[in-house]
C-alpha cells in the first residue's frame, strides 16, 4: 500500500504575492502529458474588505503564456466582507484530463488588497511510483 505522497506529485509552482488590488500573477506552466489531473491550492495570506480573491486555471496547446485561455468552470473565488476575514483560507481548483497539454494557475485580485501564499500543485500521475519534483526539499514517510 502506498502513502499519499507516493501516489501524487507535489510541486511549488508560484511564489507568494504581496498585497495588491490589481494582481494578475501566473504560476509556472505544467506539462500534463504524463498526468491525469492537477489540483492547484493557494492560501490567502491577507485581505482587505471588498477585496476579491480569484484563482483561475488556464490551458494551452503550447508551452507558452501567449495563447493561454481559461478552462471553462475552473475558477475559485471569494470576497472579503471585513478586513482579514478570509485570511488563511484556501482557494482550490482541480482539473481532470485537461483538453490542452499545458496548464497554469492565475491569481488575481480586484477592488481592494489581497495577498497570496505560494501556489502548490498536486498532480495525479498516469504511472507510479511518483518521483519527487525538484521543488521538494525532503519527504519523510513513516508507518507506525
Amino acid at each position: 500500500m502506498h502513502t499519499i505522497t507516493e501516489n501524487i506529485e507535489i510541486r511549488e509552482v508560484g511564489a507568494p504575492v504581496a498585497a495588491g488590488a490589481t494582481i494578475d500573477n501566473n504560476s509556472d506552466r505544467i506539462d500534463m502529458a504524463n498526468y491525469e489531473s492537477v489540483a492547484f491550492i493557494v492560501p490567502i495570506a491577507d485581505s482587505v474588505a471588498t477585496g476579491v480573491a480569484t484563482l483561475t486555471i488556464e490551458s494551452n496547446d503550447a508551452d507558452s503564456d501567449s495563447g493561454m485561455a481559461a478552462v471553462t468552470g475552473a475558477v475559485s473565488t471569494i470576497t472579503c466582507a471585513v478586513n482579514d476575514d478570509i485570511n488563511d483560507r484556501l482557494l482550490i481548483v482541480e482539473v481532470r484530463n485537461p483538453g490542452k497539454r499545458y496548464v497554469q494557475a492565475v491569481r488575481t485580485s480586484l477592488t481592494a488588497n489581497i495577498a497570496y501564499g505560494s501556489v502548490i500543485a498536486l498532480l495525479t500521475p498516469r504511472r507510479l511510483p511518483v518521483v519527487d519534483h525538484s521543488t521538494v526539499a525532503d519527504v519523510t514517510r513513516v508507518s507506525d
